[in-house]
Parts: C-alpha cells; structure tokens; sequence
C-alpha cells in the first residue's frame, strides 16, 4: 500500500501527481490509446474502433475561469471519460479563441497605463503587441482548466489565429464571395462607439431601462412618439400601417419636418404597429435598423446626424459636435418653445449596449460585408428539425429555429485591428472597372476592390497603384463558425470529422451553434455533430447573475486550491439538475466529505483483501446471475444484495450519462456509495467477519489481524474488492483524481483506471 493512502486524504498532494500520470501515459491522445480498454498499450489498428468527438467551447484567450467554465467543462469531461471506459477513440478537441474585441481592449487597457495608444503604435505594430500579450497570458485558461482535470488531448490544442486555421477562414471569405453570398454594402447597422466597430445584432445585450416617450408635432394632422427625438434631424417619412384609418387618407402626402424645415413624405407600411404611440412612426434610415429596411422599400434617402462617436454631425446644424444625448436635451427644450412637444410620459424600454464594454449602441449607416443567410439558415433549420442534430433540453430547439426563421443577413466585418485581416484589396487611385480582369470584380460606387487570397502584384483597375488591402477583420465568430474543421488538421479531418458532442451554453445557441452547424454543412456536407447539450447557468444564492462587478463572481480554483477538485466537480454536477443553478457553498464541503469517505472506505477494504485477488472481474461482471458459487463457495444474502443493486446502478449511470442526466447519475452513484456499500454492506460483513484488533497467534499461515476471509461463509473478501472497483469506474468521469489514486494502490491491475473497461 502506497504511503500517502495511508495517511488522510490530501487532493494538493493527489492532484499533481496524478494529473501528470494522466500526461505522461499519451491517453489522452486517442491514437495512442489502448485497442480495448483495459488490455496491454498498444497503437490502435483497427478503423472498426469508433470514434468519440467532443469539442471544447474555445474559451477567449482573455478568458480566466469562472463557474460557467468549470460546469461546462467537468460535463465534457465526464462525457469523454466515460466513453474512453467504454472503448471508443476519445478525442476531445482543446482551443482558444483570439476573440478580436475583447482581446484588443484588454492590450489597448494595457498601453494606455504607459500613455501610448494603438494609432500612435501604427497596425502592425500593435497586432506585434496582441501576440506578446497572447503569448504571455493568452494559454492561462487552458491552464487553469488542467486544475479541474480536463482530458482533452493538449497535444492538438489549436488557436483561431495559427496559420493553417487562419487561412481555412480566408478560403472560407473567399469561396462564400465567389458563390454571391458574400456583398459588401452601405447599410444601417449596429455601432458600438467605444469599440469603434459595427457588430451583429446577437452581439447585443439588452437592459431594461425607464426612459421617455415624446410625442411631436408633425402637421395638423400628425403627431409621433419617439424615445430618440435627436435622431429626428435625419427622418426622411413618417410612416404608418396601410390599414390603420386614421391615416389612411394621408400616405402619399407630405409634412414638413420640424426644426431642419425639410418636406417629407406619409408612407404606408405594414411593419408599423398602430397600437404604438400615435400609430404614426418618424422613419430615420440611418440610425434605425427597421427604418433602414422601411427606407430601402420606400427607396428613402438616409442622412447620418450622428456620427462614429456617438456625436451630432455637420448635418445636424447648431447641434452639431454635441453627443447625442445632450442634443437629445436641447432639441426637446427647442420644440417646446416652438409649442411642437405635446407631451412627454414614462416609459419602459430595452436599451442595447455591446455586449463586450457594455456601451450603449448607436444605429448608424456604414459600409460592411454581409453573408447572405436566406439558403444558410435554411440549411441549419433543417438539420435540427430532420434530427441530424439533437438539441437537449428540447425546448432550446425553439430558440434556436426562432432565430433562423427571422435571421437576416450576417454583418461579417469589424472595424478593429486584431483578428483575420479581410482578403479584399482596393484600387488606391478608384479607376472605373476594367472589363477584361482577370478577377471577379464588384465595380463599387466609391472603391474598386478584388476578393483574393494574395494580394494582385498589379492593380487590375489602374495598371499602377500598389493596391490597398481593406483595414477591416472578420468577426470573430465567423472564425470560430468553422471550429470543427478548421480546427483538425487534413488528417484528423479525415479521421475525426464528424463529431458526436456539443456542450455549450444557451446565451450562444445561434451566435455560434447555429453557425457552425450551416458551415459544417456547406464545407463538409456532414452536420458537425449528432448532439448539442445545453448546459445550466450558475447563478448566485440569491438568484443573481455571477459577476465581478457585482461581487456575486465565484472563483472555482478557490474552491480547488481548498478543498481538491473533486469535490469542487462533485459539488457542480450535484447541483446542475436544471438550467438555472443557484450555487451553494455547501455542496462543495459535501463533495470533500464523500472524497474523505472514499477513501476511507477504500483504505479500509484494501487493508482487509491485502491478500485477495483484485481482479475479480471476470467471475463478477455479469452481476450475481452469473457468478460461478463453486468458484467463490456460497453468498449471503448480504453478497446478493450488494451485487444485485451494484449491477442495477452500474447500468442506470451509463444510462444517465449517455442522456445527459449528470447529476442524476452522480445522486445515485452517492446513494449507492455511501447507503448500500459502506453503510449496509462493509457493516454487514463485519458482523460475519468480525475484524481482530490484535496479531493473530498460531501458525505463519493464519489470517492476518483486520483481514475478512472468504469461504464456506460468504465471498465477502472478494465481493468488497469487486464492488470497490467497479464503484471506482462509475466514479471516475465524476471524481478523477481520487479514484484514480485508490486504483493505484490495487495490489493487481492493468495500467490506469481511466482506460478500464467501464
């Protein structure tokens, strides 16, 4: 018996030790991993061997760990670890992801404490500056995760902007281009002003907020309501539904606008809603997305008032270079002087801000480049409504086909510096187009430009200028939209692509779920995986979300650096019975309790069977109804209960876990655990067995003190060593480290308890 398992159970001395084992055995490799679990190490050969294929989440390289982490990751791991017991090729595929935004805000944080900013830098020295931050700090997560067990397979551990996967996400730009997916154009769109950068609407978080309904004097005849009188300098209609009454009389006719004195069309339009306000709505195309498209249908001219920064533009006249929101002021005091504000009343609204800094969104009209997802998000529709790709709990699949039964098209470019580089190229000097080029050319209103993986060495527009390439990156999730390939080199691709597993959280069903699904299918014509488990959101005690800000955050590798990480996954899977998991401290004190009693347990039958044959699978893994008696004599009543409870929990675990019912497994694990074996069965043979507390006199042959003997009475020395053992196998996806270390100090066995058979 080892020394330390004769001392009380220490995780800070377990943990190490035994998470290095894990590494230096190469298991977590699949191609290294034995042909059948359990047997000799040996090269797998046989192509009949199937495969399992989970993907992490690529956490961002900003990223430290959080709960959210830690849950999603131990439910991946048990997945993972249960089927390399079963005998499948485990991979379970490790990243990070650049995370354009994020990461650029944290190294531009950095460089204002020295008083340098990104433009005195200049592009390419700052990206310079992104990649030493990234190598210093960017794998810190991956780390973090190794505290908590993780086996994935570090050895194929990729980064979104390695050079293999950054031009897969160039070939991608390019081929969506190429087909007429792909459009660059002028369009109202979502701006964060801090960022600097345009971003998709499921880049957005909403937040209740009271605000203002002010209802303005049009005409006569007209009065709106609107909670961003400022943006009224750039109304180009007023809008109503063609089949409210009141109105109807009026589409086709003009108002003059108040304050810019500009004549403006009554346009009839069924995406108004009669019951809002007046039922009449001021159209402002270039500061609202719906606008935009109501102008688009009325071919409406759009007029910026506010600009990049969230200030009022030349066009907004004496209230131009004010932020929005002090315009929003001064105009509302200038139209009651004109007696043009006819009232003002509370209202409750939903205000977006960016989801990465938090700033409120300003709608403004820019050039971007779109992805077309009419045939796109058919394509994804109909793979989770045929069943190719399950999506549990069911009832996440409506929010995932809300979704793409009204998506529109992906604005796919952002304004920063940090991430994949647009492979498009602009004519410096903008000649009109030449006809003969040899590329496919889109003749823009002000560029000429190309779409090509290298830059042209000559200008097919002007024969001379040394063409520009666009300043603009992709969005980060069109990288990350091709994780499951992208990620896998040709050789794996052909190996491990499709997968089988998802694990992920609800708030990126469609930012991510959605886009990897439809990229799977057009590149790889195979949805990406079978299974998609969305997993439970930890909230505080008292309900609210987790978050520094708010001082509710919980830091896992506390718990970990206290208490092991065992029970610290004992104490997350415990409780993620259902979506919303109020955590509670005292599910990890409970976790460090059932590891104290594993292991005690443990120590206490392993010093009882020091001369028993561990290794009793053979005559015990049929459960009761096929152990042989005369091999093991006959059984108590006591040895037929444990083992017939023993076999039904082994079988209703694997159940569970292939449902994704975790903390229901890991329940009845601990019932059978702690109730049947320790408390009912170990007590019970020592009734049969009473256990002596001094040597034993007689002959060198007699039992040792504190040894159970088999025989004629019962089979308890070997049905305590089987019962362990297999106990050990069902926890072992849950609780790594101890078992992994009680399977250690096993007189007989085969290697690793990772790689036994389950």
């Amino acid at each position: 018996m080892n020394a330390d398992f004769s001392k009380p159970y220490d995780p800070k001395i377990t943990e190490e030790k035994i998470y290095q084992l894990w590494l230096d055995s190469g298991y977590f490799n699949p191609d290294n991993l034995p042909a059948q679990a359990g047997l000799p190490v040996a090269k797998i050969k046989n192509s009949k061997i199937k495969n399992y294929v989970v993907y992490m989440p690529l956490p961002n390289v900003t990223g430290t760990l959080h709960m959210g982490h830690a849950l999603n990751n131990t439910i991946q791991d048990i997945l993972i670890r249960y089927h390399r017991m079963k005998g499948y090729k485990t991979l379970w595929l490790p990243g990070t992801d650049h995370a354009g935004i994020a990461t650029q805000y944290v190294v531009e944080k950095d460089l204002r404490k020295q008083n340098i900013s990104r433009f005195e830098l200049g592009r390419e020295k700052f990206v310079e500056k992104v990649w030493e931050w990234k190598q210093k700090y960017g794998d810190a997560i991956l780390n973090q995760l190794k505290k908590i067990g993780i086996s994935a397979d570090w050895s194929r551990t990729r980064f979104t902007m390695d050079e293999a996967y950054s031009q897969d996400v160039l070939k991608v730009f390019v081929h969506y281009y190429e087909k007429g997916w792909l459009y660059r154009g002028l369009r109202t769109v979502n701006w964060c002003p801090k960022d600097g950068t345009s971003l998709s609407e499921l880049e957005l978080e909403y937040e209740d907020t009271e605000t203002k309904l002010w209802y303005i004097k049009y005409s006569p005849e007209i009065t709106v309501a609107t909670t961003r009188p400022e943006t009224m300098l750039g109304d180009t209609a007023i809008a109503v539904n063609p089949a409210d009454k009141r109105y109807k009389h009026l589409i086709g006719k003009t108002v003059v606008l108040p304050i810019q004195n500009r004549e403006i069309p009554i346009v009839g339009d069924i995406a108004i809603d009669p019951k809002f306000g007046t039922g009449a709505v001021k159209v402002t195309p270039a500061h609202d997305i719906l606008d935009f498209e109501i102008g688009q249908r009325h071919k409406l001219e759009t007029i910026q008032v506010i600009d990049e920064r969230a200030k009022m533009t030349v066009i907004a006249g004496k209230y131009a270079g004010l932020k929005a929101v002090e315009a929003r002021e001064k105009i509302v005091n200038d139209l009651k002087e004109m007696g043009l504000l006819v009232k003002e009343e509370k209202y409750q609204t939903r205000v977006a801000k960016c989801y990465r800094c938090g700033t409120i969104i300003e709608p403004i009209p820019s050039n971007q480049w779109f992805l077309k997802m009419d045939k796109l998000g058919a394509m994804a529709k109909q793979a989770v409504k045929s069943k190719k790709v399950r999506i549990q709990p069911k009832n996440f699949e409506k929010t995932y086909l809300n979704w793409l039964e009204n998506v529109r098209d992906w604005s796919v470019s952002r304004q920063i510096w940090w991430g994949h580089q647009l492979p498009v190229f602009f004519c410096t000097k903008k000649h009109e187009e030449i006809s003969n080029s040899k590329f496919q050319i889109l003749n823009d209103a002000k560029e000429n430009f190309i779409v090509a993986l290298e830059k042209p060495k000559t200008c097919p527009f002007c024969k001379d200028c040394d063409m520009k390439q666009s300043e603009d990156v992709l969005d980060t999730w069109f990288s990350s939209a091709l994780w499951p390939f992208a990620g896998l080199s040709k050789e794996d691709a052909e190996k491990y692509y499709p997968g089988n597993v998802l694990v992920t959280a609800r708030d990126i069903i469609n930012l991510w779920v959605a886009r990897m699904i439809f990229s799977g299918l057009e590149f790889k014509k195979k949805v990406p995986f079978t299974d998609v488990f969305i997993n439970g959101t930890i909230l505080a005690k008292d309900g609210r979300r987790m978050s520094k800000s708010l001082g509710t955050g919980i830091d896992p590798l506390n718990y970990i650096g206290l208490h092991g990480a065992d029970a610290t996954r004992f104490a997350i899977i415990w409780q993620a019975s259902g979506q919303d998991i109020r955590w509670d401290e005292a599910a990890v004190m409970a976790g460090r309790k059932f590891c104290n009693k594993i292991w005690n347990a443990s120590r206490f039958v392993l010093a009882q069977t020091e001369n028993t044959n561990p290794s009793a699978e053979s005559k015990h893994s049929g459960g009761p109804a096929t152990m042989p008696s005369r091999a093991l004599g006959g059984k108590t009543a006591a040895d037929k209960k444990i083992l017939k409870k023993l076999a039904a929990v082994k079988k209703q675990t694997g159940k569970n876990i292939e449902k994704f019912e975790f903390s229901k497994a890991l329940h009845d694990i601990y019932d059978f655990f702690w109730h049947e074996f320790c408390d009912i069965y170990i007590e019970e043979t020592k009734k049969i067995h009473p256990v002596r507390n001094s040597p034993p006199q007689g002959p060198e042959g007699a039992r040792r003190a504190g040894e159970i003997s088999n025989g004629a009475g019962g089979n308890s020395a070997e049905i305590l060593m089987y019962v362990l053992k297999e106990s050990l196998k069902m926890l072992h996806p849950f609780m790594p480290f101890i078992t992994e270390a009680i399977y250690g100090n096993m007189a007989e066995k085969n290697g690793l308890l990772m790689i036994e058979k389950w």
